[in-house]
């Protein structure tokens, strides 16, 4: 497996500077979000997406794929009967999509979750149709950028709309494109009844994906999760994909969370060697 971080929580620094610190600290790629460097990701342009790329590569970063998908611009949604919004949003996404291709990113994480949650009053079995029918669309385009969209299980006190992976499992069978997979968040899965290694164990054949914090959405190991035992679960499966480091609670200065994140994983990594 392969480790990388988030740069959002470099929080207000200039992207080259989160890559000199993964690359410093020792991560194998990095994870953008693209409203850390644009309203609309259509505002980074060419130059600039050359440059992105290139910096990863000067400081021998992979770019792992990007995620806080619709953080901006305002108004999108995916699951909304109206289709005005609803094709704005899908349009975004594709340019997400080509966005992620440029830079040389593996995979969108779909999170989201106040812009797919099922708003009051309107039909949760519709609302899944409109889902797959956007996920579907999407495919293609993803497959011809060589790019993966991630669907990711959230936490209920998050979203309404697939808190579990077994949810998210079955939008992926619906939708039924290889484009399409699936990203384990170790926040998420708390929230679930199952122990997590069992979640990751049920889920193996989808998992293109995995992000790590604590139950909290702190720095790994700052909770009460077994992160011996999770990337136990992971390995027990022969994961090889990118296992990256999201945190939201950002109290903590940069170069800390991103040296005690990746120390907590190297050691979980190593009790299962």
């Amino acid at each position: 497996m392969k480790f990388s971080m988030c740069n959002e929580f470099c929080d207000g620094w200039p992207l080259a500077d989160a890559m000199r610190l993964a690359a410093e600290t020792g991560y194998d790629g990095i994870e953008i979000a693209p409203y850390t460097l644009a309203p609309h990701v259509a505002e980074i342009d060419a130059t600039q997406r050359r440059e992105i790329r290139a910096l990863a590569a000067d400081h021998g970063l992979a770019i792992a794929g990007i995620h806080w998908l619709l953080v901006k611009p305002d108004g999108l949604h995916m699951t909304t009967p109206d289709d005005t919004v609803r094709q704005a949003t899908f349009r975004y996404f594709e340019a997400l999509i080509d966005f992620c291709g440029d830079i040389g990113g593996e995979t969108l994480i779909v999170g989201s979750p106040k812009q797919r949650s099922v708003a009051p009053g309107v039909d949760p079995a519709a609302a899944w149709e409109r889902a797959v029918a956007f996920f579907a669309g999407l495919a293609p385009r993803a497959a011809d950028r060589g790019v993966t969209l991630c669907v990711e299980p959230l936490a209920r006190v998050h979203t309404n709309f697939i808190t579990t992976a077994a949810e998210a499992i079955a939008l992926i069978d619906a939708v039924g494109h290889p484009s399409v997979r699936l990203i384990l968040d170790c926040k998420a899965m708390s929230d679930e009844p199952e122990p997590i290694p069992a979640i990751i164990a049920a889920a193996a054949p989808y998992i293109a994906h995995f992000h790590t914090n604590d139950e909290l959405l702190a720095t790994p190991a700052t909770g009460t999760l077994d992160f011996a035992a999770i990337l136990g679960a992971l390995q027990a499966i022969d994961y090889r994909a990118w296992v990256s480091v999201e945190v939201f609670d950002f109290t903590p200065p940069p170069e800390q969370i991103a040296r005690e994140a990746l120390a907590t994983l190297r050691a979980a990594r190593a009790a299962n060697a």
